[in-house]
């Protein structure tokens, strides 16, 4: 499943608003070596994110498929 934008900013359980701002997601990405801007565009592979083992993937994975 790609993963895009909109699902980023569904998540919950990281603050008191639900998902994640843009400037935040761009300094995730910039840390496991993610292309932030083909993501803007292209959306990224949730296995991707799985890989990094991040919590914040995870959840916006489970997010996206309807888990949370």
């Amino acid at each position: 499943m790609k993963i895009t934008m909109a699902h980023i900013r569904q998540v919950r359980g990281f603050s008191k608003k639900p998902g994640f701002c843009a400037s935040g997601t761009r300094d995730w990405f910039k840390r496991y070596g993610l292309d932030y801007s083909d993501f803007l565009k292209n959306g990224i592979d949730e296995e991707k994110l799985l890989e990094t083992g991040d919590p914040m993937a995870i959840a916006t994975v489970e997010q996206a498929h309807g888990v949370q």
